[in-house]
């Protein structure tokens, strides 16, 4: 028998080297955390060959089923000491309580033993840990098992995955096409839906008029992008009805570089200086049918975010806000900016920066995922050339077209299966 240890960051990565060197028929015999990440402990009972293509194994499946009864078994176990530890404190409360002030001695009830929390924790981690082992196998498992039984489906995987679209958009739309037979069908189907699930504004934003501020983090793009807005709307309908605001005091230039901008349009610009309510800034502009406001991007911690966002929200504005997303981040960085940004309600997101983006798949998982209409498109610096009014269709095109070159690789699809049993599991959970 073959016993080697493997040492990595993370599960999945430890995993990886597992395969890597002993093939997908090597044995967890065990695994534990240690400084720096984890490590496992595997076992070949028969000499190296070169792997062989990865096929559905049910004595793995069975075997890791097992485990996870085992982890199943030992949560409940511990659920239950507790609630007896818990409720053995609540009676003895209770005595204490109805006790009168003077009684007869009584011999001391004995008290529950203490859990001790190292191994308390201890066990927690080793849970943890056996839990993201199977997640892993599992997920190796439904891939297999997706190759050899619906080669299609697979491919289309692939295919969705080089576009960078999310794990969870994914799925929804393979569940649509999944009774179509003819691939090319099918990957047609596929794109029309994703197109079908782009909203777009029925009434572009500028034409609408009103309130409009642009929020995002820092680097998204939002005063470039209000430039575009705004020379986009005085070479159609001129200077007297629009006017400027400034919300970031923060960054050094920001207020000069918009003012800037209303010298050379020749349109109005209102700073708004630390203390001063927005409503007090936008009352001198109340006639003026658009107003553009530009705010600071500032983090999710910072307590002036959450003071900008709450005047933006504040009703007697009635301001429009459109969270501005650089089509160049990363899906984690997406997520957050729009968590902390939907504070102050958005009627929809603006996509900026798509003439440097590798990708349009996350940034449109996250449209989508949140039911953001997308406004506007910004792909390049020129003003206001580079904004575009967005088509889906010409959307899904450009995504496709962007898709990475090849396939991604088996441990990549592995991954993205452990993923979706993951969140199936939480979901059960």
């Amino acid at each position: 028998m073959q016993v080697k240890r493997f040492f990595a960051a993370d599960m999945r990565t430890a995993m990886k080297l597992v395969r890597d060197e002993l093939g997908a028929d090597a044995a967890i015999i065990g695994n534990r955390k240690v400084a720096g990440g984890v490590e496992l402990t595997a076992a070949l009972d028969y000499p190296v060959q070169a792997p062989a293509a990865r096929q559905p194994n049910p004595a793995l499946e069975a075997e890791l089923r097992k485990t996870q009864s085992v982890i199943a078994a030992a949560h409940a176990e511990l659920a239950t000491r507790n609630q007896a530890a818990a409720s053995m404190d609540r009676q003895l409360l209770g005595e204490t309580a109805q006790a009168p002030a003077v009684e007869p001695t009584r011999p001391a009830p004995v008290a529950a033993p203490a859990v001790d929390p190292r191994a308390f924790e201890a066990m927690r981690s080793e849970l943890s840990g056996l839990r993201e082992l199977i997640e892993v196998q599992l997920g190796s498992i439904a891939w297999g098992q997706m190759q050899s039984r619906r080669p299609q489906q697979a491919n289309l995987w692939r295919r969705l995955q080089r576009m960078g679209l999310p794990v969870e958009l994914s799925k929804a739309l393979l569940e649509k096409v999944a009774g179509i037979e003819e691939p090319r069908q099918a990957w047609r189907m596929l794109l029309a839906y994703l197109a079908q699930g782009i909203k777009t504004p029925k009434q572009e934003p500028l034409e609408e008029g009103g309130v409009i501020a642009l929020v995002g983090p820092a680097g998204a793009g939002k005063t470039t992008t209000l430039a575009k807005l705004a020379a986009r709307y005085v070479l159609k309908y001129g200077a007297q009805n629009i006017a400027l605001v400034s919300m970031d005091s923060f960054r050094i230039g920001a207020q000069e570089q918009l003012k800037t901008l209303g010298r050379i349009l020749n349109v109005s610009v209102t700073p708004v200086d630390p203390g001063q309510s927005l409503t007090q800034a936008l009352a001198p502009l109340a006639r003026k049918r658009v107003i553009l406001i530009d705010t600071a991007g500032l983090p999710a911690s910072d307590p002036a975010l959450r003071m900008q966002l709450e005047a933006l929200a504040n009703r007697n504005i009635r301001s429009k806000n459109y969270l501005v997303m650089a089509a160049t981040s990363q899906s984690q960085v997406l997520k957050a900016a729009w968590h902390s940004y939907r504070r102050c309600g958005l009627a929809g997101c603006i996509l900026t920066k798509l003439d440097e983006a590798g990708s349009l798949g996350e940034v449109l998982g996250l449209a989508i995922s949140q039911r953001l209409p997308v406004a506007y498109l910004a792909d390049g610096p020129r003003i206001p050339d580079d904004l575009h009014l967005p088509r889906s269709h010409q959307l899904v095109s450009r995504a496709v077209s962007l898709q990475a070159p090849e396939n991604p690789s088996e441990e990549t699809m592995a991954d993205v299966f452990a993923g979706l049993y993951n969140d199936s599991s939480r979901q059960v959970g």
